[in-house]
């Protein structure tokens, strides 16, 4: 495992990889900078407009008016737009690197002499590696509403959360660096007997993750600069991601061909 992530931080300042991170990043950040450009200020005003009228936010318009603080219903309205805006711009960037950029970094790797023997097995594809993320993160859905209840005892909020983040990191990482060289047997041998060395990956890179949102969160610059914050916050995700694609895949890759020398497998029947 600590191979494996000393691999990956040198392999992060190859111009290839910094590339591979800069790219979606590129494309992703032009489309919502448009975006911003055409709707910021007409979603503010519609964001002001359901505070004052839906029902679902009566209460707070009726919290801020009772207390004297009409004035913050302009702080409010970006606030909550904010909010809101953080987890889509963050998927939408995800999705593009989970299918534009992890499979670059793969075909990336096989380049180097330690894994350029390693035979295509093909135990996944396109479709499946859908599939299986959406159960994944179905899964982690139900486990987050589930344990939800012990995130008010004060240890759990610390531990929870980057269990079931590095949960689905793990499950979604392991089977996008495999689907394309591990046949399915392989794959399921591999993510048992690697199982808890996996998990510790996935809670580092979900933590590491987290740093972004937590400067999103807590930072007053990041709302009142949204658009150009955010920009940056992008960045800052795509090159952690790119990161443990990284580290993943030399980890896995090195495990599998580590199975198949112990078991004799030397090509794909």
């Amino acid at each position: 495992m600590f191979r494996s992530l000393g691999s990956a931080i040198l392999g992060l300042m190859h111009p290839r990889i910094l590339w591979l991170s800069f790219r979606p990043f590129l494309l992703v950040s032009l489309i919502w900078g448009f975006l911003f450009f055409l709707f910021w200020e007409p979603a503010i005003e519609s964001m002001r407009l359901f505070i004052t009228n839906s029902f679902l936010t009566t209460w707070l318009s009726e919290m801020l008016s009772a207390g004297g603080w009409d004035e913050l219903r302009a702080v409010v309205a970006p606030l909550l737009l904010v909010v809101i805006l953080i987890p889509i711009i963050t998927i939408s960037l995800l999705i593009f690197l989970a299918f534009s950029s992890v499979p670059a970094v793969i075909q990336h790797l096989m380049k180097q002499q330690r894994f350029a023997l390693i035979y295509e097995a093909h135990g996944g594809g396109l479709l499946a590696s859908i599939g299986y993320a959406v159960i994944s993160i179905l899964i982690c859905l139900i486990l987050l509403l589930l344990t939800l209840p012990f995130w008010w005892v004060p240890p759990m909020v610390a531990i929870l959360p980057p269990l079931l983040w590095g949960w689905l990191t793990m499950r979604l990482m392991s089977y996008d660096v495999l689907a394309r060289h591990a046949s399915s047997d392989e794959r399921a041998a591999l993510m048992k007997k690697h199982y808890w060395p996996l998990l510790v990956m996935g809670i580092v890179s979900g933590m590491m993750g987290a740093i972004p949102t937590f400067f999103w969160a807590t930072s007053a610059v990041a709302f009142i600069f949204f658009p150009v914050v955010s920009f940056f916050a992008l960045w800052i995700y795509s090159i952690i991601f790119i990161f443990a694609s990284l580290w993943f895949a030399y980890y896995l890759l090195d495990a599998l061909r580590e199975h198949r020398e112990l078991n004799g497998v030397t090509h794909v029947n």
